[in-house]
């Protein structure tokens, strides 16, 4: 059997011990169904999307903004939270 050193976050290794425990595995196991599956099925056996925030339309929306700034086609105006106290 081989060995594998992998470099985590230290929460994110927290949260995925305390799943493990609360599903009554180790860790060790839950990386071998992951990599079992990854093989077998021979890709991510999740969805893995980029945050929406990021899209091509989202930059370019921003840009646009920007550039309104820059030009002084807009203006930003300080906003007063009402209610918060």
């Amino acid at each position: 059997m081989a060995q594998i050193s992998l470099r985590i976050d230290d929460d994110v290794k927290m949260n995925a011990e305390k799943v493990c425990k609360d599903i009554g595995m180790s860790m060790s196991t839950a990386v071998n169904i992951y990599l079992k599956r990854l093989g077998a099925e021979r890709r991510i056996p999740f969805e893995v999307s980029a945050d929406p925030f990021f899209s091509k339309e989202n930059m370019d929306e921003l840009e646009r903004r920007i550039a309104n700034i820059r030009t002084g086609k807009s203006v930003l105006k300080e906003h007063e939270l009402t209610g918060a106290q």
